[in-house]
């Protein structure tokens, strides 16, 4: 894949500078340059540093910055944006899966319909009245339950499952092994045991929504669990029943959301975090890494409630004190009012 100068800098409607002919075949980490590589670099000090290297090919670079540009760089105003935009000129994950063919082992329903150059792996299974539309990529080993519609120019890597009822929006990413749909948490208790509440709706999925590999959603109980339009899910992450997400929001791995908890729109929910259920999330609201979420957030902002890394024998000083912090609270509260006292009778 050969690219122009001047083509990339068109992708991104950034200002050129240096031989517009000049040829780019990939993209270089800052710190191993290569002739014919894209790198980017945002601080005045690495371009400091790089200025006499021959060895860096094209460099994207803040707009404010081009009196230190090299001899060949694009000026944008955002240069991780334009990065992630060039990247895809890139991919070849994505641009060699998409030859539309349609593999012999794949066992499609009579009831299904699909359109115009959909792709299907080896071994993929299309249940009754599925629906998927142009340009869809199924991978191999992939199964799409009854009843499902995915919109266009989805892509959904192999080994995917797809249980009954869901609806997905366009230009959707699923990775390897993400289940959607399967059944919530839902048990009322009975002697002995448990009695299982079938879960009966399914899952709503907007359009540019991403989910990672080994991530579930659950199927809603009796209303469908909704996910918006871009929202971004990593790996690992378990979204439970009648869980809403809206628009925008970004979940890191291995968070675990509880059942009818509803999340904004443009959040952002770092790693490792547990959200339990039946809350609400304001719309641009952040939560940090190893937070446990046990009651609403109504006013957006930051969020944290893990403790940070401390030496093991530090740590374990600290849990001391955690345990003694009751009695410490209690032992000021009577110290406040013997002073309240004093303070009175002077």
């Amino acid at each position: 894949m050969l690219y122009s100068l001047s083509q990339l800098a068109a992708e991104v409607n950034g200002d050129l500078v240096g031989e517009p002919d000049y040829t780019i075949d990939r993209v270089s980490p800052l710190d191993q340059p290569h002739p014919t590589g894209l790198s980017f670099a945002v601080s005045e000090s690495k371009l400091t540093a790089l200025a006499d290297s021959e060895a860096v090919g094209v460099l994207l670079i803040p707009r404010n910055l081009k009196a230190l540009a090299p001899a060949r760089a694009i000026l944008v105003d955002d240069v991780y944006l334009a990065y992630a935009k060039l990247s895809a000129c890139f991919d070849s994950l994505y641009r060699n899966a998409t030859t539309a063919q349609q593999d012999a082992s794949a066992k499609v329903a009579a009831s299904a319909r699909l359109g115009q150059n959909v792709t299907l792996g080896a071994n993929v299974v299309i249940g009754e009245n599925v629906e998927l539309g142009e340009g869809v990529v199924v991978s191999a080993g992939t199964v799409i339950g009854p009843n499902c519609s995915i919109g266009a120019h989805t892509f959904i890597h192999s080994n995917a499952t797809f249980y009954a009822d869901i609806t997905v929006g366009e230009r959707g990413i699923f990775h390897s092994g993400c289940v959607i749909g399967a059944d919530g948490f839902g048990f009322a208790p009975k002697k002995p045991g448990w009695q299982k509440i079938y879960q009966l709706a399914g899952v709503v999925l907007g359009d540019d929504v991403e989910v990672g590999a080994n991530t579930t959603i659950d199927r809603g109980a009796v209303t469908d669990t909704q996910i918006g339009n871009g929202v971004k899910l990593d790996n690992l992450i378990q979204i439970a029943h009648n869980v809403e997400i809206g628009d925008h929001t970004a979940i890191a791995g291995c968070t675990a959301v509880a059942g009818s908890t509803k999340i904004g729109r443009n959040c952002t929910i770092a790693g490792h975090c547990g959200i339990v259920g039946h809350l609400t999330i304001a719309d641009g609201t952040h939560v940090a890494a190893m937070t446990l979420v046990t009651k609403s957030i109504t006013a957006p902002g930051a969020y944290a409630s893990g403790t940070g890394m401390q030496l093991l024998s530090k740590w374990k000083k600290s849990v001391a004190h955690f345990k003694q912090l009751d009695k410490l609270s209690k032992r000021v509260k009577q110290l406040e009012s013997k002073l309240s006292e004093l303070s009175k009778g002077q």
